[in-house]
């Protein structure tokens, strides 16, 4: 992990409420996964409230991947706002663009986010992870269970 003096990770680039459902529970994730086992566990009630036990717990371990590959080969540590925070930082932001990139099929693109968070050769593994973690969460937006982006409020430009 390379480590930056200057963290620009965290500047905010949009509101909590510009998000897909999708990418809110990713960002919350993210915010949530370094608390330890209490934050891991908020995630796992997180992922059960919007789809069944069986996904969930499959979504988690995929979700575990992603963060563990992260974690341990990160180009740097991700910059999380506060739980409860209104605004969503850039990394945030990436983070849940790339997860939802690799589960709409688009991989080129994925990957290209992707190097912005991990090394090449990670790159294929981390890309994996996401498509699938990030798959059970697309699924549960297109049956409802989660908002679209469109009943998010998103104004599209």
């Amino acid at each position: 992990m390379k480590h930056h003096s200057d963290m620009r990770g965290g500047f905010p680039v949009a509101g909590f409420d510009t998000l897909s459902g999708a990418e809110r529970v990713l960002v919350r994730a993210l915010r949530h996964w370094s608390d330890g086992p209490e934050g891991q566990d908020h995630i796992a009630r997180l992922l059960l409230e919007v789809m069944g036990e069986a996904r969930a717990k499959t979504c988690q371990r995929a979700l575990n991947d992603v963060m563990g590959l992260i974690g341990r080969h990160g180009r740097r540590k991700l910059v999380r706002h506060q739980p409860q925070c209104a605004c969503v930082g850039a990394d945030e932001a990436v983070f849940a663009h790339f997860i939802m990139l690799a589960a709409t099929g688009e991989r080129e693109d994925a990957m290209l986010v992707g190097s912005l968070i991990v090394e090449g050769p990670l790159l294929l593994p981390l890309t994996e992870a996401a498509r699938e973690a990030g798959l059970y969460l697309h699924r549960s937006t297109l049956s409802g269970m989660l908002p679209s982006a469109d009943m998010a409020g998103i104004t599209v430009h």
